[in-house]
């Protein structure tokens, strides 16, 4: 048997292709939409991937699945287990293999065995594997969502980010029983989970790529629960703020991805064919104006600005949005891009060295529209038609207090952090507006009076600060440090 596991740094998400030696087959699990890696790790082991599946309707990514059974003329197996609510729509059309509990995937020697272990999703599988060459007892099995290393999967999902109200408590009820099908393995048996440290999708995973059922059982905090009600309590404890654009991945993915046919990179854009005084890139023409994901009678362009934080804040083009390439990207760039607008990029360099990730960690999650892309020089011909460059203010904790101190102070911080770290302490007098929620919120931000932007490091409230501007509200200053290092000043706070 063939076994290789892919992992993607910004989605914190695990897929795996299965193969046998003797027959030259393949399957894979999970797949997200960059395809490219299962076809050539498949051609690499001189392997035909003849069934692709997945654990469940994800929520995090825009799954690969379809696209790979298409590229390769695979057999697309998905499940058929859960509510009517929470089927394939696409399925038939497909020509769809659905899988409920018992159900195999044989691939030459090699079989995947159907767990319906629900809680996470209604319809959510597991896959034992069997090593039919060796043996017809599982080796491992793969969980997905289910159980991770040292975590299991959220039951909150549906209500927190489909909406589905009061959905929570009973999936984690379901998940409860479900967990009593992984008790019963042998504690031998390898785990293969869908995620590690870093995803969404639970609260506490370990970044380890593997484990056991043995191990698990002895040290994962959900088998430790000596009660259903002890267990469900646990579990919806603390959850994380999904991202917002949990809710589209969801919809996307159950009524069927589209069909890339292979990552397209865009070209650059002649940057001199926007004439001067046009309009400012990005839909946004000064006081008044709105994000350009609300804009309803215009589509133009959003721009995003894919520089440092610093290099944003020292000037940038008017309306342009600040999600800089880093590992949060991705999240940023689905809780805060439209996905009915074209997508302008611009790069921090001359060569847009990352134009592939940007467009890979956009298609990941459903962004296509990728119109084009500038490079820096894009700052220099807006300078030399005259124009003048947005810069945002910054402000150190040290110069913060100060100004809080003087009777005259009427700022007003504004924390973009999540509502566990806003718990958790926070400044004395913040307004509390996590950075998903900011542009739906933007009645609550006062525009009579200066802003400070305010996260844990500095980062969120830069992209906050740039989404605000990008509506118009100019007296906007961003924290350097942010509670950090308001903490490490050891300067006031509040719970």
């Amino acid at each position: 048997m063939i076994f290789h596991r892919f992992f993607d740094d910004k989605l914190a998400q695990a897929s795996y292709l299965i193969g046998c030696v003797a027959t030259g087959e393949a399957a894979v699990i999970d797949a997200n939409r960059d395809v490219e890696p299962y076809v050539r790790a498949a051609e690499r082991e001189g392997l035909r991937i003849v069934a692709v599946t997945e654990t469940h309707i994800h929520a995090d990514y825009l799954s690969g699945s379809r696209e790979l059974a298409k590229r390769t003329g695979a057999t697309l197996h998905l499940s058929d287990c859960g509510d009517a609510d929470w089927k394939y729509a696409f399925a038939k059309q497909d020509g769809v293999r659905l899988l409920t509990e018992g159900d195999e995937i044989v691939i030459g020697n090699v079989k995947l065995r159907v767990l319906h272990t629900p809680g996470h999703t209604p319809e959510h599988l597991s896959f034992l594997v069997i090593d039919g060459a060796a043996t017809s007892e599982p080796m491992g099995v793969v969980t997905g969502d289910f159980v991770f290393c040292g975590d299991v999967g959220r039951p909150d999902l549906l209500e927190k980010a489909v909406q589905v109200q009061g959905s929570a408590e009973k999936a984690a009820k379901v998940l409860w029983k479900s967990l009593e099908k992984f008790r019963a393995l042998p504690d031998h048996l390898s785990v293969w989970p869908g995620h590690g440290a870093g995803s969404a999708c639970g609260k506490g995973m370990s970044a380890v790529p593997s484990s056991t059922v043995g191990y698990e059982k002895r040290v994962n905090w959900a088998f430790t629960a000596k009660s259903e009600a002890e267990f469900v309590s646990g579990v919806l404890a603390g959850q994380p703020e999904p991202p917002a654009y949990f809710a589209t991945m969801k919809k996307m993915n159950k009524e069927g991805p589209r069909i890339l046919n292979g990552l397209s990179v865009p070209g650059l854009l002649d940057f001199s064919k926007l004439p001067v005084g046009s309009r400012e890139v990005g839909g946004v023409k000064g006081k008044g104006s709105v994000h350009p994901s609300k804009l309803q009678t215009s589509n133009d362009p959003v721009l995003v600005d894919l520089r440092s934080a610093a290099d944003f804040a020292a000037g940038h083009i008017p309306g342009s949005l600040s999600i800089p390439l880093n590992k949060s990207f991705t999240t940023w760039a689905g809780s805060l891009l439209p996905y009915d607008r074209d997508i302008h990029l611009l790069f921090p360099d001359r060569d847009a060295a990352g134009l592939k990730e940007a467009v890979r960690d956009l298609a990941l999650i459903g962004l296509d529209r990728i119109a084009g892309y500038w490079t820096v020089d894009a700052i220099d011909w807006w300078r030399d038609q005259g124009r003048a460059l947005a810069t945002i203010a910054t402000m150190t904790v040290d110069e913060l207090s100060k100004q809080r101190a003087e009777a005259s102070h009427n700022g007003v911080v504004i924390d973009v952090r999540a509502r566990s770290e806003w718990d958790a302490g926070h400044l004395p007098d913040a307004i509390h507006i996590p950075l998903p929620e900011l542009e739906g919120r933007l009645a609550e931000v006062p525009t009579d009076r200066p802003l400070v932007m305010q996260c844990q490091g500095g980062g969120r409230s830069m992209i906050a600060s740039s989404l605000l501007q990008a509506h118009g509200i100019s007296k906007v200053t961003n924290l350097t440090g942010g509670y950090g290092a308001w903490v490490k000043a050891k300067l006031p706070t509040e719970k």
